[in-house]
Order: C-alpha cells, then structure tokens, then sequence
C-alpha cells in the first residue's frame, strides 16, 4: 500500500509507525513543512490514564518514550496567593520538538522516509496514492479546502491565550489564577525538563483588551505577564518561541473522509489544552486508522467509514468534555471572585461533569472533606 502523510505530528508519526512495523512493504511517505529542528510551543502534556492507552496498545514505544517524561503525583491550583494541591492526578511531560525528534528517529529507523521543510499546498502536488491522511494540524489546508466534503464547522471561543516557557521548573501541573485591575490572569505552567516549563498565559476577551495587549510589542506583553505572576515566576523570565496572543478554534467534522483521504489529529478536531488530551487523542486517532485498515486487509475503501465508526464514541466523549471545560474559563473571572479557594479548586475538578464527588473523595479526600464543610448538602446528593 502507497500512503502519503501530510504532517509529521504525533498522530503521523505514529501512524505510519504502526504501519510499517505491521507491513514492511508499505510505501509510506511524510510531507512535513517545518524544518526539522524547529516547532512552535514549548511543552505537552500526559494524564496518568492517557499513557495507559499507550502502554496497552505498544509497549515498545511506551518504553522508549517514558525514560524523557518528567512527572510527578499530583495537579496544584492556585487562587490568588492560596495553593491547593490536589492528589490522584497524576501527569507527564515532555517537551514538544524533544517528543517529536525521538518519534522522527523512531519510524525513520522502520525506513519510514519523512520530507521537511517542504510545504504541499494542494493534492496535485502531492501526487496519487492509495490512502492519503491529513494529519497537518488545526488549520489544515486539506481540511480547508474541502469542507463540505467533510463537514468541517469551527467555532472560535472568545478567550485570548500564549504559549510561553519559563526557565523556572515547576514541580506539578499547575494552575494558577490571579486577580488584576485589568481582569483576572490564568496560567497553565508544568516543567516539561529539569530546567524549563511551559506557562501558557490565557485571558477572557474583556481583559485582554482592558491590560490594552492588542496595542503591546513582544517585549512589553512579556513584561507585563512577568509582573502579574512575578510571586509565581520568583525571578524567573518568561521565554517566547514566536508566541503571539492566539483564539481556540473548536473544529469538529461530521464526515472523517472522502474517497481516499482520511483526517487524524487536530486536522480531525481540536481538543482544548486546558483537558491536556491533544497528543493523546492524535495517536490514539493513529491506532484506530490502523485497526481499521488492518481488519479490513488494507482495504481503504471499506477501512475509512469503519475506522470513524470505531473511533467516534470514545473520541467524542472527550471532545465534549473539553469544550464544557473551555465554557469554564470563560467564566474564570467570575469564579475566582465567587468562590472560596476551596470552592474553586473543586469547582476545577469536576468543571467538565466526569468527575463526580465520589471520585473527587476517591483522588484526594481531604479537598472533599474540605467542600462538605461548606456544602454539606453534597452529602445528600450521593
């Protein structure tokens, strides 16, 4: 089989991985449009449950990629100056180009031949194939290009966000909130190595504009991003990778292909950051497409409608919950100045409806104990 991969992302590493590794005869070929040192962003994510997908389906790439993660046990919010932390959620990281250039060596080693620095920007000049996949991230081209054919919709939310590092090491997933005259500030930070973390800064639109960040240069947004989350920071600078203030499209497709070309990844859908499932969700899209394929013997044509049969009840569970999860903070400023600290934090935890008090009492049952002094009528409701 002849496939061609636009985008050299987890979800087409890891597909044309499992390919090759299944049938060493496949002709697979990656079209990356970056050079092969460089991406955008700092670091990426994994809850405890999502390696668990991983470790079940190919232990061998489980292996080769958890001696690189930084972990640790549990999940911090912080509410103004009050941090709570918060067990049973544990999460990895890991930095993005480091992830990416030890799946580069890993399917290159399967003789997996991947194209950088060349930017296809048709179907034309990518040229025939039996199975075309587009894995090239949440403005795809191919998507773009051909939505009623997929039913693309996108929505972008109104919450203003940047992806920034520090040089500070975090010790948990943290998730810090700070009330300021211009609004209320979030930020996502986690150490993704011994010596950096990423702290991605998110506003809701009214404070954006208020702190006046449309008219700021670079240099001026960093400064001012450093000062309100200076207790936080301790010293430390922020470090920008080309990072611009950007909008979350939630982009979701009723129809996953048209004749022989499939979407996988943020291409597909894009999940928000906030549920720290995006990697997850493009290669468990990689390993669906490839049970699809192989159970219909390489049968595109009868693999594509199966591989979204298979793959969109537990996919869209999530999707779900993500997007009731960007509706949260998009009421931060709201919540941080209603609610206690405790109220807040557990406001956090079970914001997207999965996670239930028991399951809060079950991860950390002193937060739980702390919400029933408070809510005591959550005791009746079990």
């Amino acid at each position: 089989m002849k496939v061609k991969i636009l985008g050299a992302g987890p979800a087409g590493l890891y597909l044309a991985a499992l390919l090759k590794q299944d049938n060493p005869s496949h002709e697979i070929e990656i079209f990356e449009k970056n050079p092969r040192h460089a991406t955008w962003g700092f670091g990426v994510v994994f809850s405890d449950r999502a390696l668990e997908f991983l470790k079940a389906d190919d232990q061998a790439l489980y292996d080769y990629l958890t001696p690189h993660l930084e972990t640790w046990p549990e999940i911090t919010v912080v509410h103004n100056d009050h941090h709570i932390p918060i067990a049973g959620n544990g999460f990895s990281s890991i930095g993005r180009l480091e992830l990416l250039t030890l799946m580069f060596a890993y399917v290159e080693k399967l003789d997996v031949k991947i194209n950088f620095d060349i930017d296809i920007k048709s179907l034309a000049d990518l040229g025939s194939a039996d199975l075309i996949v587009g894995s090239n991230g949440a403005f795809s081209w191919l998507r773009d290009e051909n939505q009623q054919k997929f039913g693309t919709t996108v929505d972008w939310r109104p919450n203003r966000f940047i992806w920034y590092g520090t040089t500070k090491p975090f010790n948990s997933l943290t998730l810090t909130f700070r009330e300021t005259d211009a609004g209320v500030f979030c930020a996502h930070h986690y150490r993704y190595r011994p010596d950096r973390s990423t702290f991605l800064v998110e506003v809701d639109e009214q404070t954006w504009h208020r702190a006046g960040f449309e008219k700021m240069s670079e240099q001026d947004t960093i400064k001012y991003c450093e000062k309100v989350f200076a207790n936080d920071l301790e010293g430390h600078p922020i470090i920008t990778n080309h990072s611009h203030w950007r909008q979350f499209p939630a982009i979701w497709n009723e129809r996953w292909s048209y004749d022989n070309i499939v979407l996988i990844g943020d291409a597909l859908r894009t999940a928000h950051f906030s549920i720290g499932s995006g990697t997850r969700l493009a290669m468990e899209d990689a390993v669906a497409l490839f049970k699809a394929l192989k159970a219909h013997n390489n049968d595109v044509a009868a693999a594509l409608p199966y591989f979204q049969e298979i793959r969109l009840p537990p996919m869209k569970k999530i999707w779900d919950a993500a997007n009731v999860s960007i509706r949260w903070y998009e009421e931060m400023g709201h919540l941080v100045k209603d609610l206690t600290p405790v109220e807040f934090a557990y406001s956090y935890m079970t914001r997207t409806g999965r996670v239930s008090h028991q399951e809060v009492k079950k991860r950390d049952p002193q937060l739980a104990l702390a919400y029933e002094k408070l809510h005591p009528d959550v005791l009746q409701s079990q």
